[in-house]
């Protein structure tokens, strides 16, 4: 009989409805949905009821006390430390939504809690895991671009309204409309739009060229009285002396549908590529034009979805050999990056990355050696 593997899921909100559950479900041979938590009993009991499982809680602890071997954190960002550590040390492997983290040093801390334990650790990037990123990816990988010297980064997504607290954001769970201070308490979101979807951008971008962000200068917009920004403008050096840009707009809803404007474009000292989701576009051109690819990509194949990681976590945990598209280290360098962003902003001023990665680099090296 095959291995099933047991599924635990704190926060079971609109996006863990509409995406990473029913993705589980399709696994439903390979998985077994042993505990749930979320806030509200009734819509506690809607979940439990729809997906079988055999414990449902509001206490996320009496998940882990199940015994469970993958676990879903798809609670606000500002627990997600506090629930994916617990669920690690419970024994779990975890796939985490982004934004990661809030604070720079604690999402540092879970990658290290993932290597000293020896947990997987997926984060919920789905464009990744797409064919035509992948693509690329692997030409990056196999050709270069020599030296990354410029990236610009530019996106724009339908969250006007879930952002300025009119509206909810289209593609969620019409039976689960999101609590409002999941995406605008930035006690509990840590921001707007850079959180809520410039994370995802910056996901994307950090995977294809391998940066690590040094320092950034942040302009941040919030009209209609918005509680968090809705608008983006950042100036960013990296670490080895690229520079680069990333800008990103909350567009309105029923302007030409929600499919994301998602670009990358990065010069190096070889070459450069392009990807462009929204107009599925995926180029390399390298080696003074020896190596000049566009990828053979159909109308569609940028559309979002994040079926990639849930379905890695799975065949992670059964132990399969799986590249890890989406890893915890990628979305820690996502989230010191916007930290900088967002102090920035505030202050007006050229603001450092946290050197809690350092710290955290220099602990695991220890830890290696010893």
């Amino acid at each position: 009989m095959r291995r099933r593997v047991r599924l635990g899921v704190i926060g079971a909100g609109s996006w863990a409805l509409s995406s990473h559950l029913p993705a589980f479900a399709r696994r439903a041979d390979e998985v077994e949905f042993v505990g749930v938590s979320r806030r509200g009993a009734e819509q506690l009991a809607r979940v439990r009821d729809r997906y079988g499982f055999a414990v449902a809680s509001e206490d996320y602890r009496d998940v882990l006390d199940a015994g469970v071997d993958v676990c879903l954190i798809a609670s606000p960002t500002g627990l997600h430390h506090e629930h994916a550590k617990a669920a690690m040390e419970a024994g779990a492997h975890v796939l985490v939504e982004k934004p990661f983290t809030i604070d720079p040093a604690d999402a540092w801390d879970l990658v290290d809690t993932a290597s000293r334990l020896q947990r997987e650790m997926v984060v919920a990037f789905g464009w990744n895991w797409k064919p035509m990123v992948r693509g690329l990816q692997a030409l990056v990988a196999e050709h270069g671009i020599g030296e990354v010297e410029q990236v610009s980064v530019q996106m724009a997504s339908v969250t006007r309204e879930l952002l300025s607290n009119t509206g909810a954001y289209p593609d969620a769970a019409p039976d689960t409309v999101p609590e409002q201070a999941t995406w605008t308490d930035p006690r509990l979101s840590g921001g707007g739009y850079a959180q809520a979807q410039l994370s995802h951008a910056l996901g994307l971008a950090l995977r294809l060229t391998g940066l690590r962000g040094e320092s950034a200068f942040a302009l941040m917009s919030a009209p209609l009285g918005a509680p968090v920004e809705l608008h983006d403008a950042l100036a960013v050096r990296y670490r080895g002396g690229a520079i680069g840009t990333v800008a990103g707009g909350s567009t309105h809803e029923g302007a030409g549908g929600n499919k994301h404007q998602l670009e990358v474009r990065a010069i190096g000292s070889a070459g450069q590529l392009q990807l462009d989701v929204e107009r599925e576009i995926a180029w390399l051109w390298t080696d003074g034009g020896r190596v000049d690819v566009r990828l053979d990509v159909r109308e569609g194949d940028g559309a979002y979805d994040c079926d990639g990681p849930p379905n890695a976590l799975i065949d992670l945990a059964l132990g399969r050999e799986v590249e890890n598209h989406s890893s915890g280290e990628l979305a820690a360098r996502t989230v010191e990056l916007l930290d900088a962003a967002y102090r920035s902003a505030a202050s007006g001023r050229l603001e450092r990355v946290s050197e809690a990665g350092d710290a955290a680099a220099a602990g695991a090296g220890e830890a290696a050696a010893s």
